[in-house]
């Protein structure tokens, strides 16, 4: 995963295990030409802008909407929302654990193991879509894109970027603009704040091929701020190929 530092511009590499803010920015060839062009500066905390300023204030859970009184009860907990895709038939036994505690869980597809979702389930909610190398069950049981709401924030998954922004851009998907877009399949992490919003890669959670960025998941919080996100690297495995077995290298993922 490379994370580009705000004032170099240049790329930084951070090493494995530890838990990195992220401070890219989203490939340009996957923003439709209708949205502005300027991304929204992301800064050392990674947050969506604040009430007033550029882009759309974020919403975040009043103390009526989950039931409590807003004069003598505590404030609400933030809403953590667990983000991963591209595991390829493969769980890294410590995302349950880097998971706990979240509210809800988006998967971007590529699952190719039912039991995964069920291993998910286990810790929270799951939302999840078919990716193109999800077959029988999964295929069958997934759509393709979903979009729902979890404290206040509202998210849309699909697995294919460019299929998934073209179809938001050009008004195909019903329902309010969403405060989180997230999608998978080039198995590279990347975040970036256009209009408000909060347009995200987690990367992939298995790097099954050699040359993909080591794997990754993400965990989005919302707080007064807006939408933080956070890349949580997993430990690189033995190389696979995309059916999940070991492989040479020589295979290729299914575009």
């Amino acid at each position: 995963m490379e994370v580009a530092n705000e004032r170099a511009q240049t790329p930084i590499r951070p090493q494995t295990g530890t838990v990195v803010l992220t401070l890219v920015a989203a490939p340009q060839e996957l923003m439709p030409r209708a949205w502005p062009r300027g991304l929204q500066p992301v800064g050392q905390e990674a947050r969506t802008p604040r009430a007033g300023g550029s882009g759309r204030p974020q919403r975040t859970p009043s103390a009526e909407a989950v039931g409590s009184s807003p004069t003598t009860d505590p404030p609400a907990r933030p809403v953590r929302i667990g983000v991963i895709s591209d595991n390829h038939g493969y769980l890294d036994p410590t995302v349950v654990g880097h998971f706990a505690g979240v509210t809800h869980i988006i998967h971007a597809g590529d699952i190719m193991d039912p039991a995964i979702i069920a291993a998910l389930e286990t810790v929270a909610p799951v939302t999840a879509v078919a990716g193109n190398l999800d077959a029988g069950e999964l295929a069958e049981r997934l759509p393709r894109e979903a979009r729902g709401e979890v404290g206040g924030v509202r998210f849309l998954v699909g697995h294919k970027p460019k299929r998934l922004l073209n179809r938001l851009n050009n008004g195909k998907i019903e329902g309010e603009r969403p405060d989180l877009v997230v999608w998978g399949h080039t198995h590279t992490p990347s975040a970036a704040w256009i209009d408000g919003a909060l347009y995200l890669n987690p990367g992939t959670a298995s790097s099954p091929e050699e040359e993909d960025d080591g794997p990754t998941v993400a965990i989005v919080e919302a707080g007064a701020a807006g939408l933080s996100v956070t890349f949580i690297p997993l430990a690189r495995r033995a190389a696979q190929d995309p059916r999940g077995v070991a492989a040479d290298q020589t295979g290729g993922r299914a575009r």
